[in-house]
């Protein structure tokens, strides 16, 4: 059965006599909301409570690109309480105060600000310049902050990264210098093992620590990938990996799939979103930008004369939207049934209008990545 109708509380905000209807604006908050104002003690009723705000926040007709958002900011306030824990933690166990200046950043999805339901854990951690000599003692400090801010955070419903993408990994874990001295092994020639660790490392925000160590490192970034000829090639060549949900007619098709849940589904993250958001950072690369949310990249590149006209980039988020729309749609239906918010959709859940705008979107998202991957 398909809703038809839903109450929005906006449409209550007037009362017959043109004064404001405060109690039926605030009636979904409320509804957060039953006993107290605050928020839920423990991270773990803190990340439970966030699908109670989603379903509120559309009760408000809040667009999907706009909820992702809050869920950006509920989720890197769970990772700052975690952190926090864990280093009073670490204090009340004799460890003290950390001992070099240092910066977690998000990474993904969550540094763009564009986290549906359901991310799993993507940070890493910038250590200031300390003296070799002093490694063992400086590291393993960060090495055990790192350990237990992850493990909180995976107790509480985010996930361990699977791909071990943390700051609890040596990976993930490293002076400035040192991430200065990587950046410039990956971007050294053309091999994909290292552009797609590049890449996972270019959507970065700092959530907790000293965020001008984060600026120093996007300053590295911009001075050292755009003259990497051979490594900007093979990040262009790398879009070719993540195909558009089209066959070569251009009609929606889904590549086979073991792990598909059904014969009518598409992996719209793997195939919409990522190409998109991909091609983006991509041209941000070239043209040193420092915008992360792709929405942000997409209004700045059309700025730059020559690189993206101002109604492809307005084709190009209003696709963005659209998809990140169907995915949170079909994300709160799997959780109202129980199962796993991925990114899978059902097209045979879709009207035939919403087949062909979804069409018309990866036809669009399609033509912008072979228009960028263009060297």
């Amino acid at each position: 059965m398909r809703l038809i109708h839903q109450a929005s509380p906006w449409r209550c905000l007037i009362n017959d006599d043109g004064t404001l209807n405060i109690p039926a604006l605030t009636a979904p908050l409320d509804y957060l909301f039953p006993r107290t104002s605050s928020l839920p003690s423990s991270l773990t009723n803190a990340h439970a409570w966030q699908l109670s705000l989603v379903e509120s926040l559309v009760h408000y007709d809040l667009p999907a690109w706009r909820i992702s958002q809050l869920i950006s900011d509920h989720n890197a306030s769970l990772y700052r309480q975690a952190i926090e824990l864990s280093l009073d933690d670490m204090r009340a166990q004799g460890w003290g105060e950390p001992p070099a200046d240092y910066c977690i950043l998000l990474l993904g999805s969550a540094a763009r600000y564009e986290s549906l339901l359901g991310p799993d854990q993507d940070n890493a951690l910038i250590i200031d310049d300390y003296p070799d000599h002093r490694h063992v003692e400086i590291d393993g400090y960060f090495q055990a902050l790192g350990e237990r801010f992850t493990g909180r955070l995976d107790e509480a419903g985010i996930p361990l990264c699977r791909g071990h993408v943390m700051a609890r990994w040596p990976m993930w874990r490293k002076r400035l210098s040192e991430w200065r001295a990587q950046l410039s092994i990956w971007s050294a020639d053309r091999q994909v093992k290292r552009v797609q660790q590049t890449n996972i490392l270019l959507d970065f925000a700092p959530v907790a620590g000293n965020s001008a160590l984060a600026e120093r490192l996007a300053d590295s970034i911009a001075a050292t990938l755009p003259k990497a000829a051979l490594f900007m090639h093979e990040m262009a060549a790398l879009l070719e990996e993540l195909p558009v949900a089209l066959d070569r007619f251009g009609r929606i098709a889904s590549s086979p799939a073991l792990d598909a849940p059904h014969d009518e589904a598409i992996n719209l993250k793997q195939q919409g979103l990522l190409p998109l958001i991909s091609a983006v950072r991509l041209l941000c690369v070239r043209h040193q930008r420092r915008e992360v949310a792709t929405r942000e990249r997409l209004a700045a590149l059309s700025h730059v004369a020559g690189v993206l006209p101002v109604a492809q980039a307005d084709l190009l988020v209003a696709a963005l939207e659209r998809l990140q729309q169907r995915l949170l749609n079909q994300q709160r239906a799997n959780k109202a049934r129980g199962q796993a918010a991925d990114g899978w959709i059902d097209l045979g859940s879709l009207r035939d209008d919403e087949r062909l705008l979804l069409k018309f979107d990866l036809q669009q998202i399609k033509a912008f990545v072979q228009q960028v991957s263009i060297p």
